[in-house]
């Protein structure tokens, strides 16, 4: 290891883009550009991941975040509150609505109250990506999460609750930010809508289990249950996010022990392995001073580079909300997410009150699970086959959503309940098939550094402005109104707004951003043997060519 140093005077300086070619003399210097153009994986060959094993793992916990979503929706968790008839005769209430006795705006308000955590926490686990490997940050956010689930459980009144709530967000938000992006690096070229589609699959799934989840466990063994069940299933994984060897994303290098020189790297900066005894010489300059020049100049860097972080977040905010395609994305995305995010709250009370379903969690969860499944993989499956391309995301989108709001506002109108659930299925299914395109969009109208701060900030704007206000409101505009159904079309005529938007996103002039050059010599992420496989190849390659030679 000691000549593969960088006293090493065959080394020069270089960037870490080509520091897989150190010393593979006989390579052109784009051979490994092209290599990674071809081949997506970015999963190390000593780890035990492989990108479907990664995928799994992944969508398991994107599972267990809407699993949660959906019970404290469910009937079973959320229930109702007392009434008392004109006679005097009273019942109770049941779920948590019942033991805090919660009107319907607050009720909406708990709903979205983990939002704020989220809506915080997002941007920040992103800009961190750039100084902190970004799967350790996902092991720190599920960690959060497992223990505000758990306080979720203990809570005692509607303040407690919803701070746990707000926990829950900030627990969500490293995962939800950094999620995607790894699935995108390692999926095959032609299937990353697909396998994208796969993981969002687990959004409506989620949410349907949760429905039939917290109805059983809060009808037969107390609304408390559900929380305290969802963080043990949480636990295992929040522990694997420190365990395991940690992944890199594209678009982002490790600040390992075997650094690099970049061009502007201050030679003080740099440490090298004495051959002789093995062992690390520091040439920094801070120990030629002083201990006071050694503060002083610590502090002195530490202002900086907060100073340097901050002005690259806003450098970067200025870019990602200057490109038209990705703007226009997410606001037709926000407005999706508006009714989205209402139906799954309200989905179950409605269609008790409009259709008087005895069983509204099993029938509204049974038609949320089969459509988002069938309807997401089969949105990443067409946008493939069609060539995943942002325009032709932008076509998919704009028809899926605006047939699918058809048959939606239809559903509604029918009096007969099993009308009403032939068409309500048929729109979630075309409704449902925007999930894999709208989120390939995101992530490959920027380049690669920027992907995580993109899908944060869609995250955030898709909540802030959609179903964080969706619920209170609408159970606002129900207070007033008292007909659900009425309610129910009002809400879902907003889709057809949403289709008008990405129907635009069709005319933008876009382009696919994946492979463009990054901020790989600007980013520096802690984590040790996280080498994407495709260095590790090189260099092994490498050391194989040395040794042949004579």
């Amino acid at each position: 290891m000691a000549q593969n140093e960088i006293h090493d005077p065959e080394i020069k300086p270089q960037t870490s883009s080509q520091s897989a070619e150190t010393n593979n003399t006989k390579s052109k210097p784009s051979s490994l550009e092209t290599q990674m153009s071809t081949t997506s994986t970015m999963i190390p060959t000593t780890s035990w991941f492989t990108p479907k094993r990664l995928l799994a793992l992944f969508c398991v916990i994107n599972l267990l975040n809407y699993v949660d979503r959906g019970a404290i929706a469910s009937n079973g968790v959320n229930g109702s509150r007392g009434t008392c008839t004109e006679g005097g005769t009273c019942t109770s209430g049941t779920g948590i609505q019942g033991d805090f006795n919660l009107n319907n705006f607050e009720d909406g308000v708990l709903s979205s109250a983990f939002m704020v955590g989220l809506l915080v926490a997002s941007p920040i686990f992103a800009s961190l990506a750039k100084s902190v490997n970004p799967f350790r940050l996902i092991g720190v956010g599920l960690s959060v999460w497992t223990v505000a689930t758990l306080c979720c459980g203990f809570s005692f009144n509607f303040w407690s609750i919803s701070v746990s709530r707000m926990l829950v967000g900030v627990g969500e938000a490293s995962f939800i930010s950094l999620a995607a992006p790894f699935i995108d690096d390692n999926a095959p070229v032609s299937q990353k809508t697909a396998w994208l589609a796969i993981f969002y699959m687990c959004i409506p799934t989620g949410y349907a289990i949760g429905y039939v989840y917290g109805g059983l466990v809060g009808s037969y063994i107390g609304w408390r249950s559900a929380f305290w069940i969802e963080s043990v299933l949480m636990l295992p994984f929040a522990i694997a996010g420190f365990v395991m060897k940690p992944l890199q994303l594209k678009g982002f290098v490790p600040a390992d022990s075997e650094k690099v020189l970049v061009p502007g790297t201050p030679l003080s900066e740099v440490s090298v392995m004495d051959t002789s005894n093995g062992k690390d010489e520091s040439l920094s300059l801070k120990a030629e001073f002083s201990d006071k020049s050694s503060i002083d100049h610590s502090k002195s860097n530490s202002a900086a580079k907060m100073y340097d972080q901050f002005s690259r977040f806003f450098n970067d905010m200025k870019e990602l909300l200057g490109d038209k395609v990705y703007v226009v994305n997410v606001l037709g995305y926000i407005a999706y997410n508006f009714v989205l995010g209402a139906y799954s709250y309200w989905g179950p009370k409605a269609g008790y009150n409009i259709y008087h379903m005895t069983d509204a969690d099993l029938i509204f969860g049974g038609i949320t699970i089969v459509c988002g499944i069938l309807g997401t993989i089969a949105g990443g499956l067409v946008l493939d086959f069609m060539s995943n391309t942002l325009p032709n995301a932008f076509k998919l989108l704009s028809i899926t959503t605006f047939i699918g709001a058809a048959f939606c506002f239809g559903a509604f109108l029918f009096r007969s309940m099993y009308g009403f659930l032939v068409l309500f299925a048929i729109g979630e299914l075309l409704v449902f098939a925007t999930q894999g395109p709208v989120n390939y969009v995101s992530l490959h109208c920027v380049k690669p550094s920027l992907r995580p701060l993109s899908m944060a900030i869609s995250t955030v704007a898709i909540h802030i402005f959609g179903d964080v206000p969706s619920s209170p409101l609408v159970g606002v505009l129900q207070d007033c109104i008292n007909n659900w159904r009425t309610t129910a079309l009002i809400l879902t005529s907003i889709l057809f707004p949403a289709a008008g938007i990405w129907f635009i996103g069709i005319f933008l002039h876009s382009v696919d951003r994946f492979n463009e050059d990054d901020e790989q010599q600007e980013s520096n992420v802690e984590g040790s043997s996280t080498m994407p496989l495709l260095q590790v190849n090189a260099g092994e390659i490498s050391t194989s060519t040395q040794s042949q030679e004579p």
